[in-house]
């Protein structure tokens, strides 16, 4: 990647076996969203040079951590300030409402199109990670951190509108080393959009995705922010009285405690927070007269634009299951049902669970609306294709291993156990 100009300094493995992260340097948006992609498409190429595949699914195992993009975002001037950085601009500007104003407006846009954001990451495969133990709920809220938050909260009761960001020592716990400074706040990883500082992460993004229409999302929904702080400063307000209207309204939409949490979905309800569960739905938003009112008055797309977008996550969500059914009909009738049956075993529960999977893939092809096609395929996926897994999963389980037609999760897992002394893979040669 280094010689096509695109830097990857951090990589890491993650939690799940053989999954790792990496990340290019920050630079400007339009720039790194090539650069993503190009990363993507050589890891996938590369992989394959191994007799390997790079698997950018957000959930390709069950039960297992899935994959997901942090796209880390902020906002500068032409002549390098941060927006985000409240050192930087309390300094730039030598008025202390202005970081206020900044977060105040970005949260009141958090707010307002949490719908939106939503339907950035509507990705097909990402409906099976959110609100896992890798990924932030459906719920769409920001975490500020107890410092800012407490800042704000003195700050709506009348405090000082200076903030000045908090550093903690944090030992390594070797003798050898001493401690360091770092900022007295961290990211929260339950939270779809935490604060981190200088930019805000947005964690929910799926792994597969084309990341333009996230950022598009969030340049447009804070653009309108500042325009409407705009006006409201030139008809006379000033920036206190704004940022409190702001803040008063908006702040509900702030949620620092665990996002994985059994109470957090009844209260987000409760405070009137955006939540989509479903993927399908979340892309219906797309059109709505809210969101096209606010593409239209940014001059960034049209009615007709929006719509033939979200006509067109509509067919690429049920192209994609489409797909996932077919491969998993293939499987049980060609591989599983005459490995089961060689077994001297029970077949009748496999061929059902295909039927099931063929009856209501063919609802999907006789729907000619591609919105209803749409909701027709997340059920397929989502309940029909998950319970002929189950069924699948219980003939594996009683199946002689020496009978099974395909790898199993720890063949595919844990590949330096199935290596020889050069470590070439052996296993994968049998299926």
């Amino acid at each position: 990647c280094s010689p096509l100009g695109t830097p990857l300094r951090p990589r890491h493995r993650e939690v799940a076996p053989n999954q790792y992260e990496f990340a290019p340097m920050f630079g400007y948006v339009t720039s790194q969203i090539d650069q993503n992609l190009m990363v993507m498409q050589i890891a996938e190429e590369v992989a394959a040079r191994y007799n390997l595949a790079c698997l950018m699914q957000e959930k390709p195992f069950q039960g297992i951590n899935g994959s997901g993009k942090h796209n880390n975002w902020s906002l500068g001037t032409s002549d390098g300030v941060n927006l985000l950085n409240a050192v930087q601009i309390n300094k730039a500007t030598g008025n202390p409402e202005a970081f206020n104003a900044i977060i105040a407006s970005i949260v009141s846009a958090v707010d307002t199109h949490g719908d939106l954001m939503r339907m950035a990451i509507s990705a097909p495969g990402n409906d099976f990670r959110l609100g896992a133990c890798e990924a932030p709920p459906a719920i769409v809220s920001t975490y500020l951190g107890t410092d800012l938050t407490a800042h704000l909260e003195k700050y709506m009761k009348g405090g000082d509108a200076g903030y000045t960001p908090q550093v903690q020592m944090l030992s390594s716990g070797i003798a050898n080393i001493a401690p360091f400074e770092v900022p007295a706040e961290d990211r929260n990883r339950t939270s779809p959009f935490p604060y981190g500082g200088h930019r805000f992460e947005f964690r929910a993004v799926g792994s597969s995705q084309n990341v333009s229409m996230v950022n598009t999302v969030l340049n447009t929904i804070t653009a309108e922010a500042f325009a409407s702080y705009s006006s409201a400063l030139e008809s006379g307000k000033s920036p206190k009285d704004i940022n409190m209207d702001l803040l008063n309204k908006h702040f509900k939409v702030v949620f620092n405690g665990n996002g994985y949490s059994e109470e957090w979905p009844e209260e987000a309800t409760k405070r009137g927070i955006w939540r989509i569960d479903s993927a399908v739905e979340a892309m219906k938003t797309t059109s709505s007269d809210k969101n096209v009112k606010l593409f239209e008055n940014m001059k960034v797309m049209s009615k007709t634009e929006l719509e033939a977008r979200e006509n067109i996550m509509f067919v690429h969500y049920y192209g994609m299951v489409e797909m996932e059914a077919l491969s998993m009909i293939d499987m049980i009738v060609q591989q599983i049902v005459p490995a089961v049956a060689s077994a001297g075993m029970d077949t009748s529960a496999l061929t059902a669970a295909a039927k099931t999977v063929q009856d209501k893939l063919a609802a999907v092809h006789h729907e000619g609306d591609d919105y209803k096609k749409a909701v027709i395929a997340r059920e397929l996926r989502l309940e029909v294709m998950m319970e002929a897994r189950d069924v699948c999963d219980a003939a594996e389980a009683a199946c002689p291993a020496h009978l099974w037609p395909m790898a199993t999760y720890k063949e595919l897992l844990f590949l330096d156990s199935q290596q020889d002394g050069n470590g070439n893979t052996t296993v994968m040669g049998q299926y």
